[in-house]
């Protein structure tokens, strides 16, 4: 009787829902009319982004099941039947990003995918070695963080402005945005064989996915270790709330427009010149731009602790929390003499370490944690990591490590507790194997993580790195020492990744029609038919279709709007929104390119190729035979040779 009654009230639920949201924004649209929304948002030191949002008058709220159930296309109830195919993972970030896309590849490799991993050239080897291909798609991940640090959410400080650096991290970004859509075709250095990508797996930073796939026609996954898709439930990670007088809800989601918004003001003139000059495809506005993964439903996979973060109601069934994908390192590591001796020769040190962090002053950092676990009174094992420990004596107490995995470190009980920067990788890991955690959180999402460790009791409260003191950080460690930090735990969920990837393919449309467990790459108009190679091969042998006749099968296709469905009521929201972030930025406005497209006609399809896996296109610079012939045998100018080596 409970599930009948829960079964009828959600269609009202869901009706009721919209009706709030509609009165909302007829709301907002009248406010802002009167020039009533002061919002503003600023820059925090400490990688955040602050938001007031002051409405002056009251907005009614989003209730928590707003959302309406997405409908997926072409997907297939027997999905554990897939295709084999070629599948490149877009991942941006550092080790700790990339290393739960690699233990994904070696899963989704044994059900005979040919999987391709696109990042940074430092991790070539690490990718190389488990056995996956590796795609270099520029961009070094050590000045990546660097700045990350000193510049939130990619926005620049002044520092940053007047110091050149600026004009050097943005060559970067548009390196990995072009490397991107090379890995989608490219041939990569020590692969034999051509590559043509069938699917794209992403995580946000590779901002290129969505483009990517839209202009080949092929499916998007969606994926990250921290919460990305708007939701009432908590404020998007990057985002801090410093005052709102909305509702709690709708102020969540609108931290998620504004995040997107200040990515889109940084990135998306890069975007729109590989749209228009390489993929052929339309710019896009400042409308459509920041939300279009929202806009067309992206499905995506989580890669968190569903205990450190249970799905809102308000992500719908194309939205998955699977848990972290771990990748088993222990196995293959041989402790070094010193290290055994050390752990065996006292009480049960604890860890800490700060990833790919890189630090201003490391000495000063180095002298902090020496002291403040002398006067807590434990060992301690320290990560050198990327910024380095700053060359002071090493006290008794103190063992450096180099490169240890965490799943042999952690695990056994061979430390007691693990001080660490909040990444989600170190984050899951260390919870999955007991181990208190206190957070010292540098930029992006650390401090939500740092937050989730503390809610579920498994560590103190976060300490942001600026605010580390020798007293703070020895009393963190105390407390997760001590009987009241809880343990967490969390098993392996590799498998459930790969299951949410097949679970939303438009496989349906991606079967041939003659033999289904094969892949369709081409499509008859004279038969109706989507065909495989192998069946095409077969039909013209008969005599029964000419290859000349076939068309490059497009196994999905995005429908972008240009502009919200409900333009007039959202706009009025978004706009003041909008006004906030184009203020931020207005300092800066001469050196950061922001993006105010128009329609433009379609460029000359000889334009549209880079001429290096990494370059942006010069559109005038193609002038000598080489160039052109790079042009004449371009991949994507001509798709039917792209997808002949098939054949």
């Amino acid at each position: 009787m409970a599930d009948q009654d829960q079964g009828n009230q959600e269609p009202s639920g869901s009706t009721t829902a919209h009706n709030h949201l509609g009165a909302a924004l007829r709301q907002a649209k009248e406010i802002s009319q009167n020039n009533s929304l002061p919002t503003s948002v600023q820059l925090h030191s400490d990688g955040r982004i602050n938001v007031s949002l002051a409405l002056n008058r009251g907005l009614p709220d989003l209730p928590r099941n707003h959302a309406l159930h997405v409908d997926e296309f072409a997907i297939d109830l027997n999905w554990r039947d897939c295709p084999c195919m070629s599948i490149v993972i877009m991942v941006v970030g550092s080790r700790g990003d990339i290393q739960p896309y690699v233990a994904l590849g070696k899963r989704l490799k044994q059900d005979g995918h040919r999987i391709r991993i696109a990042t940074h050239d430092a991790f070539r080897q690490f990718v190389i070695d488990e056995g996956l291909e590796f795609f270099d798609i520029g961009g070094n991940p050590v000045d990546l963080m660097s700045y990350m640090v000193r510049n939130p959410g990619m926005i620049p400080g002044m520092v940053t402005l007047t110091n050149g650096d600026l004009k050097k991290k943005k060559a970067m970004l548009k390196e990995i945005i072009y490397g991107c859509w090379k890995s989608c075709y490219a041939p990569s250095r020590g692969t034999k064989g051509p590559f043509v990508v069938d699917a794209i797996i992403s995580n946000p930073p590779g901002f290129a996915h969505v483009h990517c796939a839209e202009a080949l026609g092929i499916p998007l996954q969606m994926s990250f270790t921290m919460p990305w898709c708007p939701t009432t439930a908590f404020p998007h990670p990057l985002v801090n709330i410093t005052n709102s007088d909305a509702n709690t809800g709708l102020t969540n989601y609108l931290t998620y427009y504004m995040a997107d918004l200040l990515t889109w003001k940084g990135l998306g003139s890069h975007i729109n010149k590989l749209r228009k000059r390489v993929l052929n495809l339309e710019a896009l506005d400042v409308r459509t731009g920041p939300s279009i993964l929202e806009d067309l439903k992206i499905p995506w996979t989580y890669c968190m602790s569903p205990a450190l973060v249970p799905s809102p109601e308000d992500w719908q069934n194309h939205i998955d929390v699977v848990g972290f994908y771990f990748l088993n390192l222990a196995t293959k590591y041989e402790p070094s003499s010193d290290l055994v001796a050390f752990l065996n020769a006292g009480d049960t040190p604890i860890y800490i370490g700060f990833g790919s962090i890189v630090v201003d002053n490391p000495h000063a950092l180095t002298k902090l944690i020496f002291e403040a676990t002398a006067n807590a009174g434990v060992r301690a094992l320290v990560s050198a990591g990327w910024g380095g420990l700053g060359g002071i004596d090493i006290p008794p107490h103190i063992f450096i490590l180099e490169s240890v995995p965490h799943d042999w470190l952690f695990d056994n009980e061979r430390v007691s507790a693990v001080v660490h920067h909040g990444g989600a990788g170190t984050t899951a890991i260390g919870l999955a194997k007991g181990r208190p955690t206190v957070v010292v959180p540098f930029f992006g999402d650390q401090r939500f993580w740092g937050r989730m460790v503390h809610r579920t009791g498994a560590g103190p409260k976060p300490i942001p790195h600026k605010k580390l003191t020798i007293a703070k950080l020895s009393d963190a460690i105390k407390y997760a020492l001590s009987a009241t930090a809880k343990e967490a735990a969390q098993k392996n969920s590799i498998e459930k990744g790969v299951q949410s990837f097949y679970k939303h393919l438009p496989l349906l449309n991606m079967r041939c029609d003659l033999c289904p467990s094969r892949l369709a790459v081409w499509w008859s108009t004279k038969h109706c038919l989507k065909l495989s190679t192998l069946a095409a091969q077969t039909l013209e042998k008969a005599g029964l279709v000419e290859m000349r006749e076939l068309e490059l099968h497009r196994t999905k296709e995005y429908e972008v709007n240009q502009g919200f469905s409900l333009t007039d009521e959202v706009g009025s929201v978004f706009e003041s929104v909008s006004a906030a972030v184009e203020k931020l930025l207005s300092p800066v406005k001469n050196v950061f390119e922001t993006t105010s497209v128009r329609r433009e006609e379609t460029l000359n399809m000889t334009s549209s190729l880079p001429e290096s896996p990494t370059a942006e296109p010069d559109c005038n610079s193609i002038a000598d035979d080489q160039k052109k012939q790079e042009l004449i045998s371009s991949p994507f100018l001509f798709p039917r040779k792209l997808f002949s080596v098939y054949l």
